[in-house]
Formats: structure tokens, C-alpha cells, sequence
């Protein structure tokens, strides 16, 4: 039988940001798989953890060394693969080691755990779905115009990394497609100087632009489109109408009292709240 390929997540700043069944399967494998046994040591000293490390699987040198991690599993053996910071193959290396696995029928279990792209969105005020993760930008200035261009204008939170020293290019091309678009970039998450700037792409941009330098690793997230914006916003004004409409209606009063009651609440002719009602309420419910 084939041994078991491991995706263990790892934490993505502070060391204790790891989970419990992590720790136990690095200190159970026959052999760890690492972005950078360098960065990886620090993790596994500070847990007395003291299972071999195989050559660094790192950006470059994956293809050719997947052979080598197979014939380990090939043999039997248990694998952990492991990134230098948080889940493998976002935005790491991993995923032909992954893919050829998979058509080999090796088992492959994830071992769930940190992620900074999760971190950045549930922390960043923006809507948390849908959202695309888009990984880096390209860096030179024409395709990533067009990539920024062509993935802000979906109806999404976009989210994807970047480096310090590309920051505020890549926040300048934003303010440029869209002044006024929700961004935020979260810096250094989990760590002393964890920081999230909020604002408007414009805002966003000439915050950093004041500081000398800008360090750390680096998520962006822009906001949905304005015209997705405007239609969650109508979509929640109408749920809320929805709802008071309801309480009225369970009162006592007929339909048209309730339409007149919401009207003068919300200072609205009675016939825009019945059409409002109307694009609400499915049809054999009636208004």
C-alpha cells in the first residue's frame, strides 16, 4: 500500500497559530516536505518536533523533485508537505505533487489550519462572499493593469498578495479604475504590527504613499463593483421593508393600511413602496 501524502497547514506569522492534530502528524510522518527546511526547522525546534526533512520543495526545482517525494510514497512512506507560511499551494508550491498523487491514487488528506487569505477577509469589513482569491498580480506594469483591470470588475471581494515594493503601484492603478472602491490592505497578519488600512482605493493609496517605507507581507482586498454594492444594499433595504411590512400585517392591519403606514415611516409615496413590496414578496402572496 501506498503511504499518505499529508497537506498540513502551517501557522502564517505567530508560531502558535498551529493546530493540535498538525503537531501531531509532523511528529508522526517518516518524512517532512518543506517550502524551505530553513524557515521550517524554526516551526518544528519550537515544538521539539524531530522528523526528517526532505530536499526543499521550493518554486523553480518542484517539478523535478516531485519524483523523488512519490517514490517515498510509493514505498509506503507517510509525507507531511509543508509552506514556508500558512496552507500549501496558495500562492505556494505543491500542486503537481498534489496532481500526480491524485492520478496515482496516493491518499492525500488536508490538515486544515491557518490561511492569510481567510485571515485578511473575515477581519477586512469587506463582503465575505463571494470572493475570489487571485493569487500575485503580475509584476510588470502593463499586464498587471490589464489583470487588475479584468478581476475588479467582477462581482466578487477580490482578494490576492502582493509585495511591499509594488504596494503602491498596484494601489494607484486601482484608484485610477475606481477612486471611490472599498480596499483594504491587511499587513503583517498575526504579528506584533498586524494592520489592516481601510478606506477607498484613493484613501488607501495616499495613506501608504505618506509612509517612507512599507514592510511585511502584504493581502489586498477590493470590494465588490459599485453596481454589486448598490444591489446588496437595495436588496437588504428591501428585506428590512419586507419584514417591518410583515409586523404590520400581524397586527391587524389589511395590506394597503400597512403600504400607507410604511409610506409615511420612510416619508415614500405608497405607490413606491408597493412597487418595492412587489419585486419582494412572491407572487401568491399578494400585496
Amino acid at each position: 500500500m501506498p503511504g499518505t501524502l499529508y497537506i498540513c497547514a502551517t501557522p502564517i506569522g505567530n508560531l502558535e497559530d498551529i493546530t493540535l492534530r498538525a503537531l501531531r502528524i509532523l511528529k508522526e510522518v517518516d518524512v517532512i516536505v518543506a517550502e524551505d527546511s530553513r524557515r521550517t526547522q524554526k516551526l518544528l525546534s519550537r515544538y521539539g518536533i524531530h522528523t526528517p526533512l526532505a530536499p526543499s520543495l521550493y518554486q523553480g526545482v518542484e517539478e523535478e523533485r516531485t519524483e523523488g517525494v512519490l517514490a517515498l510514497l510509493r514505498e509506503g512512506k507517510s509525507v507531511a508537505l509543508v509552506s514556508d507560511a500558512g496552507t500549501p499551494l496558495i500562492a505556494d508550491p505543491g500542486f503537481p505533487l498534489v496532481r500526480a498523487c491524485v492520478e496515482e491514487g496516493i491518499p492525500v488528506v488536508p490538515i486544515p489550519g491557518p490561511s492569510a487569505v481567510l485571515a485578511a477577509l473575515v477581519a477586512s469589513g469587506l463582503p465575505p462572499q463571494p470572493f475570489l482569491f487571485a493569487g500575485y498580480p503580475p509584476r510588470a506594469l502593463g499586464p498587471r493593469r490589464k489583470w487588475l483591470a479584468e478581476f475588479s470588475a467582477l462581482p466578487v471581494t477580490l482578494v490576492f498578495f502582493e509585495s511591499p515594493e509594488r504596494l503602491l503601484k498596484t494601489l494607484s492603478i486601482l484608484a485610477e479604475l475606481d477612486p471611490e472602491r472599498p480596499v483594504v490592505v491587511a499587513r503583517e497578519l498575526t504579528k506584533l504590527h498586524e494592520e489592516f488600512v481601510r478606506g477607498s482605493a484613493r484613501t488607501v493609496h495616499a495613506e501608504l504613499a505618506r509612509r517612507e517605507r512599507i514592510l511585511g507581507e502584504v493581502v489586498v482586498l477590493v470590494g465588490p463593483p459599485a453596481e454589486e454594492r448598490r444591489a446588496r444594499s437595495r436588496s437588504a433595504g428591501e428585506a428590512e421593508l419586507l419584514a417591518q411590512y410583515e409586523v404590520l400585517l400581524s397586527q391587524g392591519l389589511s395590506p394597503k393600511e400597512a403600504r400607507k403606514v410604511l409610506a409615511q415611516r420612510l416619508g415614500l409615496p405608497a405607490r413606491a413602496i408597493y412597487r418595492m413590496l412587489l419585486r419582494t414578496l412572491k407572487p401568491e402572496n399578494g400585496v
